[in-house]
């Protein structure tokens, strides 16, 4: 007797995890800024295109999700695959040497790349929470969050430890020559090795989407694009009468921004705090090892504790780790950088688990996107808010001040930003009783 084929949802939830691990870990990461200087770019056209880059995320976040729920959520995570197939291959093949010809193809990468993040933002929780719900086995979401995170850290220190590695041609001249190798290679060629790996991971990504099954979803009306924007006004609609949505959606807004910013800016607190340059990629990689055991701890306190004991404790990791920033300990001022970052995996299970145990499955989509919505306006707020505060800053220090000095001035007014900013939340949460419930299920 032949042995049954696994389930709809085993394959799925499987499908989901290869996804976002091949989606996510791009080889690119480590040298990103200087990957698109190399090509031939400005910083000025950088900065261009990365705004270009979260415009498109922003304006296609919330239509894409509703997207998903009306025509299905395999069709937009092979769209979203689809298009960083071609995001990567512009860079793989694009000739150098031709600014405007240059230009145009990081501006169509930066679009294809938006465009890609905002169909998958959403999709890919919702198909795979929904093949679970569709077996009756919601309840096992939690575990598939920490399976993810132990892959997705996985292939976050492979892209951080590799795609450096083979950026650097005079790294791969002393590698081959210790094998006993005379290789010579172009810096102009090893600088595009990272996006060939990137390029590689996204046709595994479209592979894995095409082999996805939809999953069954109740209620789900009659698909078109009208009706599509029909569903963003009716989860909209309801984001303001559910005040726990509405709480999950702005505390993720308020830990995520700060937070994002920090990590972006990681490396220039690593240059104030001393820490060697050529240390930045190792302690990365290192930092990024919380991703074993932070998933775990995320399933135990939404298990054993209540919505506002988790967030409370989200809220104390996040303003620590805040004011450590401020001291600019020496070497050791990296720890309040691993705490945030223990203090976004936090985050990201508990608004999984929360808003996906709230959602109903033929909005599941939608309202996920509008999370991804509110954290990356967020985000591009708050860059906006301490690039000026920098400015400010700049103009009232004496012409002497170096940028690493202002920038050191700059972190001691984040703390009261986040604290300032937590206040309003709290007198939310307190009239509207929207935390009173135990979080063990929802």
């Amino acid at each position: 007797m032949s042995k049954p084929g696994p389930s709809i949802a085993d394959h799925n939830v499987r499908a989901f995890i290869r996804f976002r691990v091949f989606f996510n870990a791009r080889f690119y990461y480590p040298v990103f800024g200087i990957l698109f200087l190399d090509y031939g770019l400005t910083i000025a056209q950088l900065s261009l295109l990365n705004f270009v880059w979260a415009i498109a995320i922003v304006g296609l976040e919330v239509p894409s999700g509703a997207l998903a729920d009306q025509f299905g959520r395999r069709p937009l995570l092979i769209a979203a695959a689809s298009c960083m197939v071609l995001e990567m291959a512009l860079l793989a093949f694009v000739p150098l040497g031709n600014p405007t010809l240059l230009f145009a193809a990081f501006l169509l990468n930066r679009i294809l790349s938006g465009a890609a993040e905002a169909a998958a933002s959403g999709a890919d929780e919702a198909l795979a929470f929904d093949s679970l719900a569709g077996e009756q086995r919601s309840r096992e979401w939690p575990d598939v969050l920490v399976r993810l995170g132990h892959w997705t850290t996985c292939g976050f220190l492979l892209t951080m430890l590799l795609g450096g590695a083979v950026y650097d041609a005079d790294l791969l001249h002393r590698a081959a020559a210790a094998l006993g190798f005379d290789l010579s290679l172009d810096p102009r060629t090893t600088m595009r090795f990272p996006v060939y790996l990137t390029l590689a991971n996204a046709l595994c990504a479209l592979a894995v989407t095409l082999g996805m099954k939809e999953p069954p979803c109740e209620n789900r009306h009659a698909a078109s694009v009208a009706a599509s924007f029909g569903l963003i006004r009716r989860v909209f609609g309801g984001l303001r009468r559910s005040h726990r949505v509405l709480f999950l959606i702005a505390a993720g807004l308020l830990h995520d921004s700060i937070i994002r910013l920090i990590m972006t800016l990681s490396s220039n607190y690593y240059r104030l705090i001393q820490i060697p340059t050529a240390a930045f990629g190792i302690l990365g990689a290192v930092l990024g090892l919380s991703g074993f055991f932070v998933p775990r701890l995320g399933r135990r306190l939404a298990a054993q504790r209540s919505i506002a004991f988790n967030f409370a404790l989200l809220a104390a990791l996040t303003a620590t780790g805040l004011a450590g920033l401020t001291l600019c300990i020496p070497l050791y001022g990296a720890l309040f950088v691993a705490l945030l970052g223990i203090a976004m995996g936090l985050l990201g299970f508990f608004l999984s688990h929360y808003l996906n145990a709230l959602a109903e499955s033929a909005e599941r989509a939608t309202l996920l996107s509008f999370r991804g919505l509110a954290c990356n306006l967020g985000y591009g707020l708050v860059g906006l808010l301490f690039a000026g505060l920098m400015r400010h800053l700049a103009f009232g220090t004496a012409a002497t001040a170096s940028e690493q000095q202002v920038f050191a001035a700059a972190l001691d007014w984040l703390p009261w930003y986040f604290l300032i900013s937590l206040l309003p939340l709290m007198v939310f949460a307190r009239l509207s009783g929207c935390l009173g419930a135990k979080a063990k299920g929802a």
